[in-house]
């Protein structure tokens, strides 16, 4: 039986996914997540076989939550799901050891493939999905310095940096992460040396670049 967690911040497209998966005799539904950070937190307690996770989502994003799940040594398999088949996501995705990532419009029987093929430890990509080593050979070409900056940014820095582009304050950010506000002073010192930039409205410019925050899902 392959254990799965749904992470969704939209309740009525967890309830599709749902009502889809139930459908396999090989699927079950242990658990539910509304944003990245629970879904984390999820992975942490309950260890399933995979994490089907909607990329844009608040506070911590699909790939984020990847990346945090990853450095955890988690060997739960993330397999995203996303409106967006551009380059960026793409190459972060794979930057972060994610083995599914598919176009919402596949949510169909392509979800259940892509739920065994992750289990077993190998990748599926949706067939609009461009490769992303074609897209890593791109960007070695093409050497994006900017891209380069962000990508040198810890998995903490990247998630101050998101709650900063979704508007949250100084000491709100310090709640959700449950910090001090000293250090998420100082991690926002720290991007804005690592980005090479001086003021808020640069830092926002990179987070919607590098997809941290999405405008829609």
């Amino acid at each position: 039986m392959i254990r799965v967690i749904l992470a969704d911040d939209h309740h009525l497209v967890r309830k599709g996914i749902r009502s889809l998966l139930e459908k396999a005799d090989d699927i079950k539904i242990v658990a539910e997540a509304e944003d990245g950070s629970e879904a984390v937190d999820l992975v942490k307690r309950l260890r399933p076989d995979v994490l089907v996770m909607d990329i844009a989502m608040p506070r911590l994003n699909g790939i984020q939550a990847a990346e945090q799940i990853a450095h955890m040594g988690s060997r739960t398999a993330v397999v995203l799901l996303s409106m967006h088949s551009d380059e960026t996501l793409v190459r972060q995705a794979n930057r972060v050891g994610v083995k599914g990532y598919l176009l919402k419009r596949s949510i169909t029987e392509e979800l259940l493939r892509a739920i065994r093929v992750a289990r077993l430890g190998e990748s599926y990509l949706s067939p609009e999905i461009p490769d992303p080593q074609e897209i890593d050979l791109m960007y070695g070409q093409v050497n994006s310095k900017a891209t380069d900056r962000f990508d040198q940014l810890s998995p903490r820095e990247r998630e101050v940096l998101q709650l900063i582009a979704e508007g949250y304050t100084n000491k709100e950010t310090a709640s959700i992460l449950q910090l001090s506000i000293k250090t998420i002073e100082k991690h926002r010192s720290s991007l804005m040396n690592k980005l090479h930039v001086n003021d808020l409205p640069s830092l926002l410019r990179i987070a919607f670049k590098n997809r941290l925050v999405f405008f829609d899902n």
